[in-house]
């Protein structure tokens, strides 16, 4: 992937997308899919702030020819040229940060790489919104990530131990806490798997917090994905997938027929976005979350209801 032209200073008033630019910048090697969708975030953005001072102009302008060079680098790639599988894309490597963070917080592991990950996590939520509204879901999921970012941060930056796993949201946070929380940078190396079972995410049992619902680690990676390790070439002691919990089968499905059902243009899209969502899933191995996505597609196509 060649390198992008430089970007001008940010200007004051794009202060709000500083966070998103350098999660781009993080991701050009890593994910460039990603990278290009915090950049078009960012733009989006960036236009309904200030499109018509000078220093604003130019920095979108700068912005606008990094997004036309990436997305030509890109080329055909289908997370580019098809909302509903970028969208996908997007909302699997967000869950699968997001999970990570939460299964070290679980466990009681609090350090700088799982602060970023929850906070990174909450801003690629953000970036979703470039496909339309976000689901109540990752509105959740947002608010959570972000919170746990700061209140872990915080209480590191004090010299506290942070209470692991679900905790009440306190709702009333200091803007520059949260800008400080964003600042925190990666470590040179990722976590490495432990071997202690705390680390096992089938031992996590899911949680919630003011009646909202945090996914269980089930499939959690080892690493977070902006800091996944190179391969070596050197054959090791493979470490072993943790059992997965599958979503039991409505047995309705089975028998319910079509009939005189008729579904709707917005019904066959709604079925092709989650049945892309489940092969985005199984990306990541992660069956579960394939299983309950082929489900709600095959419920709306046989019923014409979600």
């Amino acid at each position: 992937m060649a390198a992008l032209a430089p970007l001008p200073p940010l200007p004051a008033q794009f202060k709000s997308i500083q966070h998103h630019l350098r999660t781009a910048q993080e991701h050009d090697k890593r994910d460039p899919v990603v990278a290009y969708y915090c950049r078009l975030y960012a733009m989006q953005t960036g236009m309904k702030i200030d499109s018509k001072t000078p220093e604003c102009r130019k920095f979108l302008s700068k912005l606008m020819d990094q997004l036309e060079a990436l997305k030509k680098q890109l080329g055909d790639n289908e997370a580019v040229t098809q909302e509903i599988v970028g969208c996908a894309h997007l909302e699997n490597y967000a869950l699968k940060m997001f999970l990570y963070a939460d299964n070290e917080d679980r466990a009681g592991r609090f350090h700088k790489n799982m602060i970023k990950s929850f906070y990174t996590a909450s801003l690629l939520i953000d970036v979703i919104t470039v496909f339309g509204e976000l689901t109540d879901e990752n509105v959740k999921h947002r608010k959570y990530a972000r919170w746990k970012a700061t209140y872990i941060h915080n209480c590191l930056k004090n010299g506290e131990t942070p209470q692991a796993g679900p905790v009440g949201i306190e709702e009333d946070k200091d803007a520059e806490e949260t800008e400080d929380v964003g600042a925190t940078s990666l470590p040179t190396q990722p976590p490495q798997p432990s071997s202690s079972s705390t680390n096992d995410p089938s031992n996590l049992a899911p949680g919630s917090y003011t009646g909202i619902q945090i996914p269980p680690g089930a499939h959690a990676p080892a690493n977070t994905p902006a800091e996944v390790p190179h391969s070596t070439g050197v054959t090791s002691n493979a470490v072993q997938p943790s059992p997965q919990t599958i979503p039991a089968i409505d047995p309705d499905l089975y028998t319910t027929s079509q009939g005189d059902i008729r579904l709707t243009p917005e019904d066959f899209a709604r079925a092709q976005k989650y049945c892309k969502y489940a092969g985005s899933a199984l990306q990541y191995e992660d069956v579960g979350t394939a299983v309950q996505n082929l489900q709600k597609a095959l419920r709306l196509l046989t019923t014409g209801r979600e």
